[in-house]
């Protein structure tokens, strides 16, 4: 059978050869057949793929023939545009499921006007083998997950498993065949045999459910939706509040009563510079998790070294951790304990576990094993300061505390082990002489406590359950539990978990201060940086962040990610969460010169076609549209389907297409003005090989809209590790990393997107004294053909200056 639109393949004996032709057995073409929408789209699938033109290729086998039909039962007669990338996918053997099939069929339904090859094949799981092990792997580590439970319940938890593991995301892409088996085998490993534990009566178990009531808890493994990064891995894994290891029986009482059963959490973060991307995980893990289970999270600021502390840090951070969208229990700072931490100070000394030091900072190196080549491995010894007696050191740390010292003369040491081989109880310093005013209790202070004499006790003063920390601090929780046993206070259960990192990038506050200080970035928000305030600036939304890290987890690993999959993780999230807008970045102007001066055609445009919630908007098609001038060629040449001399083109949504008249060039050749016609006359129209965006000139729509500045952000530094270049991390800065586009334009859409979006709601809390609007950065949309953009912070009600958020696709720069 000769290639034949689908129009044509009407007769149950023309599909019957269609079918039998691409290798469909006798008996299933009659069932087919019975169903006209179905069998019309598998003519039309079929015909999609070019399969029919490559005779050598047929008879199809019989999974791509299962796949095809699959994929015609889900269109049952509906046409969509791009069924030919699925088809032609399914005889390529890329898809080889239903369900890669299915999510094939989402994406192209969601991207008519924007297909991208490599997104289509990432939502649809092209190239992803799990392999029998792999499954065998997973599915094992879940059932260890959940023994306690599966050994109460045994072999009445088979359904609930086998629909849990279907949603794995680990397993999303895995042959559900291995799944069953793979359950059944473990199990009896686990359990044995059936017996009369397994067999449930109906009358039984009907009285149970009858005795049911509202308040009795569903099974962990009945309601897969519930599992998250906090109920699983390093955080599920996480003790129950009230259950903290202590050395004294008598101080858990009252941190019990305090805590009532409820976690409670902190973020203690140091006010010396901005949050980056690594923070926004600190963040979602101590007040996700404390808000997870009910419990509470404190927002404290660690204000022990006033000489780095600014009060734009202080807001910063409130801001940004009202952005992700937590909300602090209470606001704290470690200053607000400073008299009782001088307290514990003293009976540090009366116990005999803190001397006064007068070493210099070289000296304590060498006591610590240091070589005076600087190299470790040398012997350790003691202070020669650290035999003195309780009132000496009473009256030394006194006189600190009175300003009779420098700074550097004299420091509050702890006695703790020196032969350890941990550094972190080579007798840390608890504090030491400052002679700054500090922006909260003034000069009250000639001494401020250290981190490592701080933060266990102020975490043991608001009875944290949880003190989640990031692994480098894996070595101080030596010193944290034994500061806290030997005060005798009740002790927090520090537990550390690996931290996030983005690559090719750095983070270092005195890096990022010199990139600022040198002018290479606009400020510490650049949208070419890491910093947090930098992400919302570009336009990051800040679910986007929360739900990337949900898909990370929680591990005792260090998380090192790629830049480029972290922008793919928010272009999913934007694609999801934009409406489409028209906007050209070099204009290029079009005159219909059959239209009259006044013509006006409304056309309807979906803000997100396949997506009914984002509503539409009206356009107007009038005598002068703009299109980019990227659209347009004085010649053609094979490949190029839009505007050409010779070549018509369709105006995306417009019913006729538009055909050049004549084209006007400036000096150097280059085309200024297009004469052209809109070729209105249905007996004339045909079909357009490619449809380009436009702008229309229209006072009375207040079109076009004028962009003043694109600013087109790319990767700050060339390599994946700047600071390992052997001329310095400036040397690795990219010249290209930020593209400025002057006399854009987009279509008017653009203001009612801006009227809607958060910008004009209040973004306060007179609790925690905010009073600002929400940003600009919240006025988002995507540029069909070009990228995610959102308002730069620059902008200004009669200058729109525009961010790139991310681009369409990964590395589209270099196409």
């Amino acid at each position: 059978m000769s290639k034949t639109s689908a129009t044509e393949a009407t007769s149950e004996e023309e599909l019957s050869k269609l079918f039998s032709q691409v290798g469909f057995e006798d008996k299933k073409i009659k069932e087919i057949v019975k169903n006209k929408k179905v069998s019309q789209s598998l003519a039309d699938v079929i015909e999609s793929s070019d399969i029919l033109e490559n005779s050598a290729a047929l008879p199809l086998d019989k999974s791509e023939n299962a796949l095809l039909h699959y994929l015609a039962s889900l269109l049952k007669g509906k046409n969509v545009d791009g069924i030919d990338h699925i088809s032609r996918s399914i005889i390529d053997k890329k898809l080889k499921s239903n369900l890669q099939v299915a999510e094939a069929l989402k994406y192209v339904e969601t991207h008519p006007d924007n297909f991208v090859e490599s997104d289509f094949e990432i939502a649809s799981g092209v190239g992803i083998e799990i392999t029998e092990t792999e499954v065998f792997k997973i599915i094992c580590d879940y059932i260890s997950e959940h023994k306690e439970e599966i050994e109460t319940n045994r072999y009445r938890m088979v359904p609930a498993l086998l629909a849990n593991v279907r949603q794995l995301p680990a397993l999303k892409w895995a042959s559900p065949a291995l799944f069953k088996p793979t359950i059944d085998t473990q199990l009896l490993e686990l359990l044995g045999p059936k017996d009369e534990r397994d067999v449930i009566k109906k009358e039984k178990k009907k009285k149970e459910t009858k005795e049911t009531t509202k308040d009795d808890k569903p099974s962990s493994l009945t309601n897969v939706h519930a599992r998250n990064m906090f109920t699983e891995g390093f955080l599920g894994d996480l003790h129950k509040p009230g259950e903290e290891p202590q050395r004294w029986d008598d101080v858990i009482k009252a941190h019990r009563d305090f805590i009532k059963g409820k976690v409670y959490t902190r973020f203690p973060p140091e006010p010396n510079g901005f949050l980056h991307i690594g923070h926004s995980k600190a963040i979602m893990v101590n007040f996700g998790f404390a808000k997870f289970h009910d419990g509470k999270c404190y927002l404290r600021y660690d204000d022990t070294n006033p000489e780095a502390e600014e009060q734009v840090y202080f807001d910063s951070i409130l801001r940004c951790v009202k952005w992700l969208g937590f909300e602090p229990w209470k606001i704290t700072y470690s200053s607000d304990y400073f008299d009782q931490l001088y307290s514990l100070a003293e009976k540090l000394i009366n116990s005999g576990y803190a001397y006064v030091d007068h070493s210099t900072a070289e000296e304590v190196k060498a006591q610590r094993g240091v070589k005076p080549d600087g190299t470790p491995g040398g012997e350790r010894f003691p202070s020669p300061w650290r035999s003195r007696s309780v009132e000496e050191n009473l009256i030394e740390f006194r006189k600190m505390r009175d300003g009779h010292y420098k700074p550097g003369e004299a420091t509050l040491r702890m006695k703790q082990d020196i032969d350890s081989p941990s550094p972190q109880m080579w007798d840390l310093v608890a504090y030491r002489v400052l002679n700054a005013s500090h922006a909260r209790t003034g000069d009250k202070w000639k001494i401020y406590p250290t981190y490592d004499f701080t933060h266990c006790l102020v975490d043991s003063f608001e009875n944290i359950t949880h003190s989640l920390c990031t692994t480098e601090f894996y070595l101080s929780r030596e010193s944290y539990e034994w500061l806290c046993d030997v005060l005798h206070v009740y002790r927090p259960a520090q537990r550390e978990y690996g931290r996030l990192n983005i690559t090719g990038t750095i983070m270092s506050k005195r890096k990022i201060a010199k990139l600022v200080k040198e002018g290479y970035v606009r400020g510490w928000n650049d949208p070419r940086l890491y910093t947090l305030e930098s992400l919302r600036r570009r336009g990051i939304p800040p679910g986007a962040i929360l739900s990337f890290i949900n898909t990370l987890g929680v591990t005792t690993s260090t998380t090192n990610i790629q830049a480029t999959r972290f922008d793919s993780a928010v272009r999913q999230y934007l694609d999801h969460t934009t409406p489409r807008l028209m906007m050209i970045e070099n204009p290029l102007k079009v005159v219909l010169d059959n239209l009259p001066d006044d013509y006006e055609e409304l056309i309807e445009i979906p803000y997100k076609p396949g997506n009914d919630e984002f509503g539409s908007r009206k356009i107007p098609l009038t005598k002068v549209v703009y299109i980019d001038s990227s659209d347009y060629r004085d010649e053609t040449s094979k490949g190029y389907f839009r505007l050409a001399p010779d070549q018509p083109v369709g105006l995306m949504r417009v019913p006729f297409n538009i055909k050049v008249k004549s084209v006007e060039h400036d000096s150097n050749g280059k085309p200024v003005l297009i004469h052209a016609v809109y070729m209105n006359d249905l007996s004339e129209h045909k079909k357009p090989k490619a449809y380009i965006q436009w702008v229309p000139e229209s006072a009375k729509y207040k079109s076009p809209v004028n962009v003043s500045e694109v600013r087109i952000y790319n990767q700050l530094f060339n390599s994946e590790n700047p600071s390992s270049h052997p001329d310095g991390f400036l040397a690795d800065i990219n010249k290209e990393s930020e593209e400025v586009i002057k006399g854009a334009m987009i279509e008017p859409a653009l203001l009612d997107v801006k009227a809607k979006s958060p910008l004009n709601m209040p973004f306060t809390d007179e609790k925690f004294s905010i009073k600002e609007k929400a940003g600009f950065e919240t006025v988002r949309f995507q540029a069909l053909r070009v990228g995610y953009f959102c308002l730069d912070s620059d902008s200004t009600e009669d200058k729109l200056i525009l961010n790139r958020i991310v681009t369409l696709k990964e590395d589209s720069d270099k196409d």
